[in-house]
């Protein structure tokens, strides 16, 4: 199976489903329409028999630098609607019953974080740098990330890339449980298929029922969570920092803060 966007591609070969996105010029930002490829694409493999895995990879310097705001509609509800689809989407890709891989092929913020929180495994290319980013333009995080990413790591090291906006090396991520492994670049892809074609050979049943204990071993309340933080952007969209952020973006500037 060959389907997909302009801005993804989506394969599927020997059981291995590979969803790339095609957006170099734009860090593989993700717009609206991507999400909707992004969620066709994972019920497509929830209902195909023959896809045991599904692998999220990049094209060019980054896996995804997060949302696409200059395709983001103009005013509170705008921004709300899109946020509201893009946690959607990421809560559907976390409840596949298939194992799925993030190959972190390069730069990985924001979104492209809260999209690598969602996937089972988690491998990067050694130049790789890891970041949430949202504070540095006055957000907030939407599809997840204040949720998953303390689960991923522990709260401290959550509460430090949440409010520093740095962006760590894959080898830092590693060592504090967010990646997996770690590769050379000219190696990765290679790597991560070899990867995915070990789990591909094995049980689809024993996969499934290893993910639902896993899950099940993390305790529950995820969606009443996630329904906090989608509450919290509600409130964030008339502020007047998240206007100056949004200005400031699109004017490609350092954004002038007022804590209102």
């Amino acid at each position: 199976m060959e389907s997909g966007s302009n801005h993804i591609s989506v394969e599927s070969d020997a059981g291995i489903m590979w969803i790339r996105f095609c957006r170099p010029k734009a860090m593989n930002a993700l717009s609206s329409t991507m999400l909707d490829v992004i969620t066709e694409a994972i019920d497509l493999a929830a209902r195909d028999d023959d896809v045991r895995c599904v692998v999220f990879i990049g094209e060019g310097k980054a896996f995804c630098a997060g949302a696409d705001l200059s395709a983001v509609p103009e005013g509170s509800d705008g921004l709300a609607a899109f946020v509201a689809k893009a946690s959607a989407t990421m809560s559907r890709i976390e409840s596949l019953e298939k194992p799925v891989i993030a190959c972190l092929n390069g730069l990985t913020l924001a979104g492209g974080l809260e999209l690598a929180l969602c996937a089972d495994i988690v491998v990067a290319a050694v130049s790789a740098k890891i970041g949430d980013g949202h504070v540095n333009f006055g957000f907030l995080p939407g599809a997840g990330g204040s949720v998953r990413l303390a689960r991923a790591i522990g709260p401290g090291r959550a509460r430090f890339l949440l409010y520093s906006g740095q962006r760590l090396s894959a080898t830092d991520m590693e060592r504090w449980g967010l990646v997996q492994q770690v590769f050379e670049d000219s190696e990765l892809r290679d790597q991560v298929a070899v990867l995915a074609a070990r789990i591909a050979e094995y049980s689809p049943l024993v996969l499934r029922r290893l993910k639902a204990l896993v899950t099940s071993s993390l305790g529950g309340g995820i969606a009443s969570l996630l329904a906090e933080e989608l509450a919290a952007n509600v409130a964030h969209a008339d502020s007047y920092d998240m206007r100056e952020g949004l200005a400031a973006f699109a004017e490609k500037r350092k954004p002038v803060f007022l804590g209102r």
